[in-house]
């Protein structure tokens, strides 16, 4: 019987998912997991979670689904550590350093691999279970044929999402929202920039809509055919969602999937008019509906986007106009409804009437409010109404938002049931905590003679044709890396003479290997092996399966992520020799990574176009233009091609005027990357100069490289520290200020440290 696996963003979403009949819910702590601008648990609420809902014969898993920086493994090993001793059913992972440590110090911890692990084949389901991963959420920009094939090929357990909000990128290989500002979507921060308001440049013409903002996905119809394929678990998105929408989705999905044998057709009708309250966005089955995986390029985009469909979600209610204070009797109200364990930042709230809508919400409906920049949405539930002399009917909001912001309604308390609290009621017995446990320090294998022949020091191109493989001839590269595209396939499989001999060609493989296309590529490595080319780029742990079989010298590249050792000890594992860092990471960590003795291991990104995000189809054919601009002024570009879609900035990231500094810190290879972008003489020229006079190229940008990842932790520190030293500085001034009315005398007492 498959699992019915539901979000869980609050106590209250969880009482509503097992109220109405899910087998397993999934939820998140405060930290290592993809939803972090959600609520979460805390501690004690989890220990309960998982007393109470063992003793229903239900399962908990917990979403340690983000990459983690090397200072972060120690805290990390004690979350493990204590999960451990608590006990959740699964684990849902992304970070390779998770399976590793697990592997070496918590074997019993069942791990499941993460969406964001970007597997869509049954080679790299197979791998991640022979090492140990019990069950795969495969990406969701796949099809049902492909979901049967990678069943057919694999005696692992298998998750597919069915319901809920969609990324337009490929999964697990977004990087839009750290490039903006260094909130990652691999670290759970992303800011869903892909959902803005931006302005296309069509010739001249101006033409504004939601791009990039994808539908809602919806299987319902196809439940019974996964069913059949085999899948274990279906997974409903929504751990930043209401109670109400987790009730009302589960309830349906239960229905069908307790009906669907007796009569599929009335199953279907009857569940499809129980998800008719979902006030979300316009629902797609997205890849479900194509055959062949040249269909699904040509028409997925048009199934999956609408410029003119708001970034948002429910029924518009208009905007904020005005605010004030609540008052005691407000406050109160929803410091009750956050829960006695809840933080004081969680009930925060003020009143604000709103302007522009058609519906008037009560107590009890929730709302989604959006931020007019697009940086910020938040779901609430609405606990205080009043109305003023003058006939204005305020609500209670959290904090944080403005005038001009847009709130939509998501449920009506008329939609709403009451459920059976799950927590127990007094939590007082569950007071475990991740401990001070520290980890043994992991050590990188030291290199061996001759065994990094294939990557010797120097200077490395990217590039995407064979015509560029031309252009940067004059500059001498040690290696040049060509991307494997629609393209480049056909010369290397026509056996084409290149301009660098074959010992100097490094062949990129795409990260994305769906299904669909996973044999063809598998029959293609063996060609290119038996022609003569040795060295490969592995951006997928598919590609780590068909390589690691044959005599072939293998390179991790920057979207098998490598951010801590941990990681890097994994990859060794997969008899990976060397690493290409991600691109979004900070110098701090690859220096804290790569230890001086094995940095001849890594090579590191100085100058590139990052693909922000990858779409698995071609642009609808309404989107005829190439560049587009955010509010702020900000450009980019989109190239569709046969391989997908895939959206760049403007101007590009640079630290070539650090290469000096990367030598002599050890980091003696460095990778200049046109990959998707024309190489041309001036830009090659620019570069040159930048780096012999350790100057920036102009108009470029350092995405994290000096600031790192935003942290929220960082930034309560550095305001928590800033106070202190106010205060400081106050007591001190009132102090110098009591000295000199006293006339003292006295010098002041020196302290050694």
């Amino acid at each position: 019987m498959a699992e019915l696996l539901a979000p869980a963003g609050n106590p209250e979403a969880l009482d509503a998912a097992i109220g109405e009949g899910a087998d397993a819910v999934y939820l998140g702590l405060k930290s290592f997991n993809a939803r972090l601008r959600s609520s979460n648990f805390s501690w004690r609420e989890f220990e309960g979670a998982v007393n109470a809902l063992h003793k229903q014969h239900k399962k908990l898993y917990v979403t340690v689904n983000t990459v983690s920086e090397e200072a972060e493994m120690e805290r990390l090993y004690r979350f493990l550590a204590y999960l451990n001793k608590i006990g959740p059913d699964g684990l849902i992972v992304q970070d390779f350093g998770v399976v590793r440590m697990c592997q070496e110090f918590f074997p019993q911890l069942e791990l499941h691999g993460s969406t964001q692990m970007n597997v869509e084949s049954a080679a790299g389901v197979n791998l991640l279970q022979k090492d140990g991963l019990k069950r795969v959420v495969v990406a969701r920009e796949l099809g049902l044929e492909e979901i049967r094939k990678i069943k057919s090929q694999t005696t692992c357990e298998l998750e597919v999402f069915v319901h809920g909000a969609l990324c337009v990128s490929e999964s697990g290989l977004c990087l839009f929202s750290s490039f903006l500002g260094g909130k990652s979507a691999n670290r759970g921060m992303c800011t869903q920039a892909c959902r803005r308001f931006y302005t296309a440049d069509k010739g001249g013409l101006q033409e504004q809509g939601y791009y990039f903002s994808p539908s809602d996905l919806q299987l319902i119809e196809h439940i019974p055919a996964l069913i059949e394929a085999g899948v274990e678990s279906f997974k409903i998105e929504g751990r930043m969602k209401s109670a109400e929408y987790v009730g009302s989705v589960v309830a349906a999905y239960r229905y069908l999937m307790d009906h669907h044998e007796q009569d599929k057709k009335g199953a279907i009708a009857t569940a499809k008019r129980m998800l008719a309250t979902d006030f979300a966005r316009a629902k797609t089955t997205y890849w479900y509906n194509f055959k062949t995986n040249e269909e699904g390029i040509e028409n997925a985009g048009e199934a999956i986007l609408n410029p003119k469909q708001a970034g948002g979600t429910g029924i518009y209610l208009g905007t904020i106009d005005k605010m004030q204070s609540a008052d005691e009797q407000a406050r109160r109200r929803a410091q009750e409804a956050a829960g006695e364990d809840a933080s004081p930042e969680s009930y925060q709230i003020v009143m604000a009437s709103l302007k522009g809508g058609s519906y008037d919400p009560d107590p009890g409906d929730s709302i989604r409010l959006h931020k007019k920049d697009d940086t910020g949405r938040v779901s609430h539930k609405i606990r205080s109404i009043r109305t003023d002399d003058k006939g204005v009917r305020w609500i209670d909001i959290p904090t944080g938002f403005s005038r001009g912001d847009a709130v939509y309604l998501l449920q009506t308390k008329s939609m709403s049931k009451r459920y059976n609290r799950v927590l127990p009621k007094d939590l007082a017995p569950f007071k475990a905590q991740p401990g001070a446990e520290k980890p043994p320090v992991l050590d990188i294998t030291p290199v061996t003679k001759d065994e990094l022949s294939y990557f010797p020091e120097g200077l490395y191109f990217q590039v995407s044709t064979v015509q560029d493989m031309y252009a940067v001839l004059s500059q001498h590269p040690v290696r040049v890396i060509l991307e494997l595209n629609f393209e480049t396939k056909k010369v290397l499989l026509a056996h084409k003479t290149l301009p660098f001999s074959k010992k100097q060609v490094i062949i990129a493989l795409d990260p994305y290997c769906p299904a669909a296309t996973e044999a063809e590529l598998a029959e293609s490595l063996e060609i290119f092996i038996q022609d003569g080319y040795t060295t490969f780029v592995a951006n997928n742990t598919a590609h780590l399966a068909m390589l690691r079989a044959k005599d072939a010298n293998i390179i991790a590249g920057p979207y098998l992520y490598t951010f801590n050792r941990w990681a890097v000890s994994w990859l060794e594992n997969q008899q990976v020799g060397a690493f290409i860092t991600p691109v979004e990471n900070s110098f701090a960590n690859l220096k804290a990574t790569f230890e001086p003795k094995v940095r001849s291991r890594a090579m590191v990104t100085v100058y590139a176009y990052p693909t922000l995000f990858r779409m698995r189809f071609k642009l609808p054919k309404s989107y005829d233009f190439t560049y587009f601009s955010d509010k702020e002024g900000m450009e980019f570009k989109v190239n569709a091609t046969p391989d997908g879609s895939f959206v760049m900035p403007e101007a590009p990231f640079s630290i070539v005027d650090k290469t000096e500094q990367l030598d002599h810190e050890g980091f003696k290879r460095v990778l200049i990357d046109f990959s998707k972008t024309a190489v041309s003489k001036g830009e090659l020229k620019l570069i040159k100069t930048a780096m012999v006079k350790k100057q920036a190229v102009p108009e470029t940008a350092r995405f994290n490289w000096k600031d790192g990842f935003y942290n929220p932790d960082k930034i309560e520190e550095y305001k928590a520290a800033a106070e202190r030293s106010k205060s400081f500085t106050q007591r001190g001034s009132n102090a110098r200020g009591r000295r000199n009315s006293q006339h003292a005398t006295n010098a002041p007492r020196r302290i050694k440290h």
